[in-house]
Order: structure tokens, then C-alpha cells, then sequence
């Protein structure tokens, strides 16, 4: 049903690069042919060059790089006329604009490339770029809002064979489930775009549901080394493609799943390690949850508790200005599970 996947992303004379690429080789095929393409007066060229440059330095997790890249293609595009490669620069802008927590800048980036993708007769940026729009809506924890849009791409993804589209889609509803508490069809979904990745070669996907399925063993049946295991595995797919923030989404994880075990001093480090990544790639976000978990192993190991509250009470505040209402209930279960009370205000 599904074929190779493949990464559409890579566009021009890039076209025959892999969806696992190293991002290092990807990075540096992107950026030769985008200086041949300028030499050369070939525009169009070089708006799709600078778009394979751009998302290397995005998911190497070199912000400024990334932003400066982005930017170059879509004016490039716009001067050669390119609508679709102009789509295909917003998206990927939206997408740097979330990883950064720019949410409200994200859902206005990807909106505009949804809507030039469908001018330009372009189905596959429209759909990444509405699928980037239910991936924004479900970071800021509006399921309800964003569920229905999730599962129509899958839909769409499935018709199509779209292997690769088709596991984010999986991923992303998996993710709702498991944050409802639905955790039987989260394993399931999990599962399936684990498999579909595998089938279609799709590393960076594969690693992904990995994560996916070590946290549901972990909260769900206290498996905590099948779920350490799981964890090796992904690690290893991103250490070898450089995917940072995905390794460091995966040391976080990591933390949970030490911390879930009461293995605080072990989770302490990890999370340490994990906001140390977060940090290197300006991605607040993950920063401010892996301080979370930091937080939270260290009261456990005994740290004062007027200081830990303090923390809560600054990550709270934090979590509200982000926009992020699953987060903001994350730190007020650790309120509850530390037995300490919220300031006045704090995680509203």
C-alpha cells in the first residue's frame, strides 16, 4: 500500500537525496548548489536549493542559520515567480517559527503556505503545510480544534500511499490519545506508524513512534527497560542522521521514564543533558519542559521546597505566555504530586 518514502523537501538537483540523509551531507549538497544556481541566474533553482539548506540548519538545530535560509528562498522564489516554492519556503518557516515557540507566527506562516500550495496547484506542500497548522494547534493543547484536521490528512495520506505523511498523521492523533489518557490506542497508533515507517524507510519517522512507544510503556504498564530499550534504538537513528532536536526530545523522554521509576538521580542528569540541547538550539519549548522534569527530580532528591515552588511558579508563568495548555497542566500535577501549592495566579 505505502511506497519508499520520500522527502519532497529536497527539490531541483536535490531530488535524488533521502529522506535519511545525514543532514550534514544534506546541508552540504544544499549549499553547493545553491551558490552554482546563483552563478548561474537560476532562480527557481536556487529558492529550491535554499529550501533544502534551510531545513538542514532547522533540524541541525542552528536557529539564526535556519531563519537567514528560509527567508533568502522565499524572496528568491518571489522574484523568480515560483509560487509553489514560495509555499514551500513559508512552510518552512512555520515550521522553524514552532520549534522556536512562536506559535501564533507559526499558524499565520503555515496558513500562507497552505493557501499559495493550493494556488499553485501544489498538493504536497498544502498538505505538509496543513498538517504543520494541526501539529501548532496540538502543541498549544487544542484537540478538539485540531483532531478533525489530523485525521482528514491521514485520510488523505492514505490514499495517496503517502508512507511518510501517513506516520506523522498517526503520530500526531497517537500523541492526543496518550495526552487524554486514551493509552491503548495511542500504543496502537504508535505501533502502526512504527511499522509503516520501517516498511518504508523512514528513519527519522521510525525513531519518532519509537519515543512514542517507550513513553506509553513506561506511564501505562511501568515497563521502564523495554521502554530504556526503545529509547537506545531511537537514539541511535538520530545520532547518526543528526537529528538534535529530535535526540534531544528523546533525552527528555528519557528523563520521564528514569523519573517514572524513581530513579531521580539518573532523570536529574538526563534532564540536564536535555535542557543543556535545548538550549544550544533556542528551542523553549523543550527547554521548559526538560526544566520541568529537572525541577521535579531535584525536589525529589530533597532540594528546598520554597525554592522548588518558586520554579513551578516562574514555569507556570512561562508555560501560560507559551500558550501551551498541556504543559500548564503538567505543572500543576507536580504542584499536586509534590504536595506543595501554587502561587496565586500560577498555572491559570
Amino acid at each position: 500500500m505505502y511506497g519508499k518514502a520520500f522527502a519532497p523537501e529536497y527539490q531541483g538537483a536535490l531530488t535524488s537525496l533521502s529522506v535519511n540523509s545525514s543532514l550534514t551531507d544534506v546541508l552540504a549538497a544544499g549549499t553547493e548548489q545553491l551558490r552554482a544556481a546563483e552563478r548561474a541566474g537560476a532562480r527557481e533553482e536556487a529558492a529550491r536549493s535554499g529550501l533544502a539548506v534551510a531545513e538542514a540548519h532547522r533540524r541541525l538545530g542552528q536557529v539564526a542559520d535556519a531563519d537567514r535560509a528560509w527567508k533568502a528562498s522565499y524572496r528568491t522564489a518571489r522574484e523568480a515567480g515560483d509560487t509553489a516554492a514560495m509555499a514551500w519556503a513559508l512552510w518552512s518557516g512555520g515550521t522553524l517559527a514552532r520549534q522556536r515557540g512562536a506559535l501564533p507566527l507559526a499558524w499565520r506562516l503555515l496558513r500562507l503556505a497552505a493557501d499559495l500550495g493550493e494556488r499553485a496547484g501544489d498538493v504536497v506542500v498544502r498538505g505538509y503545510s496543513l498538517a504543520g497548522m494541526a501539529e501548532t494547534g496540538r502543541i498549544q493543547g487544542d484537540y478538539e480544534a485540531v483532531t478533525a484536521l489530523h485525521e482528514q490528512l491521514l485520510a488523505e495520506a492514505r490514499r495517496r500511499g503517502e508512507a511518510r505523511h501517513t506516520v506523522w498523521a498517526l503520530e500526531g492523533i497517537a500523541q492526543i490519545h496518550r495526552n487524554t489518557g486514551s493509552y491503548d490506542t495511542a500504543y496502537a497508533m504508535f505501533e502502526e506508524a512504527a511499522g509503516i515507517a520501517a516498511r518504508a524507510d523512514d528513519r527519522r519517522g521510525h525513531a519518532w513512534a519509537l519515543r512514542g512507544l517507550a513513553d506509553i510503556l513506561s506511564v501505562r504498564d511501568g515497563d521502564t527497560e523495554g521502554a530504556l530499550e526503545l529509547l537506545s534504538e531511537a537514539e541511535a537513528t538520530c545520532r547518526e542522521m543528526n537529528l538534535a532536536g529530535a535526540l534531544a526530545y528523546n533525552h527528555k523522554m528519557r528523563g520521564n521514564v528514569l523519573y517514572r521509576a524513581g530513579r531521580y538521580e539518573e532523570a536529574r542528569d538526563v534532564y540536564t543533558q536535555a535542557l543543556a540541547e535545548f538550549e544550544g538550539m533556542s528551542e523553549p519549548r523543550g527547554r521548559t519542559l526538560a526544566r520541568l522534569g529537572l525541577v521535579k527530580s531535584l525536589a525529589r532528591l530533597g532540594r528546598d521546597r520554597a525554592e522548588t515552588s518558586a520554579d513551578l511558579d516562574e514555569l507556570a508563568r512561562t508555560l501560560e505566555g507559551m500558550g501551551l495548555r498541556h504543559g500548564r497542566e503538567m505543572v500543576l500535577r507536580a504542584y499536586q504530586e509534590l504536595g506543595l501549592a501554587p502561587a496565586a495566579g500560577a498555572g491559570r
